[in-house]
């Protein structure tokens, strides 16, 4: 191992230290488990919130700190959560584990506990994430999206003090935080697809570092691993360069491994969407087989135009130059 104390990288937000610390307690159940600490690191994203991510040059806003690290060596085990990691992970570094997956979907928050389809028209609704805006503008076009930023906890005061009338956040979050008492709907899978990978806590560690890659193997979930490499395949398929309208979510339907995904425009006018399953002769494919999946039903979406479109969408923000510029780090979405 790389130290005698195994040293785990963090963002110190209250959803984010939860996750770090769910991984030292089951790291730590493990035998001859080494000593254990965290290690906070402020990240781009942590530090700039007065502009909208979709607005800033870069990606990776709330990882590239924390991976850089760990490709230094000042740390020995990145924590994130999934859906913040690029497709493409930094030179010798391995996604060592995919924890089991929280519950995926959305959650609509509301100060008068009314659901998405009661709000008053021009209800203010808070969120950061271009996916869940274009996905509103498809369901409610006559909603105002505000940007949200801040922890979870603060984005729920900032609810209750009036600055909104709902917002969206990850259910996966609210359950880790003991906060899903706050939620007034699971929004539908369906209908409002979820980030790729949201739910699952995905841990990372130098691919040369094999006695603790080894540790880390025993804390990964086949279900999810299943999942994520699907969802992770498409979106890297996808994307261009920055941040994505994408809504992808995969994992067994009955006996099949399915995968559904849909791009939507940003003012929610065209929502194009693809569905199919892995051709596998087991009762569940394995992690290429997955990946696969995740190709084909990309290939699909392409064919339907998704290019032309996200390209419509990132030219009318004005982000085109930003994301070029910077397409190796991968992205934050």
């Amino acid at each position: 191992m790389s130290a005698a104390k195994l040293r785990i990288g963090t963002r110190a937000s209250a959803l984010a230290l939860w996750q770090a610390r769910h991984v030292e307690a089951l790291l730590a159940a493990q035998p001859g488990a080494p000593p254990l600490e965290l290690v906070h690191i402020r990240t781009t994203g942590d530090a700039q919130r007065e502009v909208p991510l979709w607005q800033t040059e870069g990606r990776a806003f709330f990882t590239r700190e924390i991976d850089e690290a760990l490709s230094k060596g000042t740390i020995d085990i990145a924590v994130h959560s999934l859906k913040d990691l690029p497709t493409a992970l930094a030179p010798g570094l391995a996604l060592a584990a995919t924890l089991a997956r929280e519950d995926p979907r959305d959650a609509l928050l509301t100060r008068s506990g009314t659901p998405l389809s009661g709000l008053p028209p021009g209800a203010r609704v808070g969120t950061s994430s271009l996916r869940r805006r274009a996905f509103l503008a498809r369901l409610r076009p006559d909603a105002r999206p505000v940007e949200l930023r801040g922890n979870v906890p603060t984005r729920i005061e900032r609810l209750k003090a009036g600055d909104y009338d709902a917002i969206i956040l990850a259910a996966a979050g609210l359950a880790r935080l003991g906060l899903a008492q706050h939620v007034t709907e699971h929004l539908s899978p369906e209908e409002f697809p979820p980030a790729v990978s949201q739910g699952v806590i995905g841990v990372c560690a130098r691919a040369g570092d094999a006695a603790t890659l080894a540790l880390l193997r025993a804390l990964d979930d086949h279900g999810a691993r299943l999942a994520v490499s699907a969802e992770r395949s498409l979106l890297r398929r996808l994307e261009g360069g920055c941040q994505v309208p994408l809504g992808a979510l995969a994992g067994m339907c009955g006996d099949t491994f399915t995968l559904q995904a849909a791009v939507c425009a940003l003012d929610g006018s065209r929502e194009l969407r693809a569905r199919g399953t892995a051709a596998t002769r087991a009762a569940a494919p394995t992690a290429a087989e997955a990946e696969a999946l995740g190709e084909r039903i990309a290939d699909e979406l392409l064919a339907a135009g998704a290019a032309q479109l996200i390209a419509r969408d990132r030219s009318a923000l004005a982000v085109t130059a930003p994301c070029a510029a910077s397409r190796p780090r991968g992205p934050s979405w």
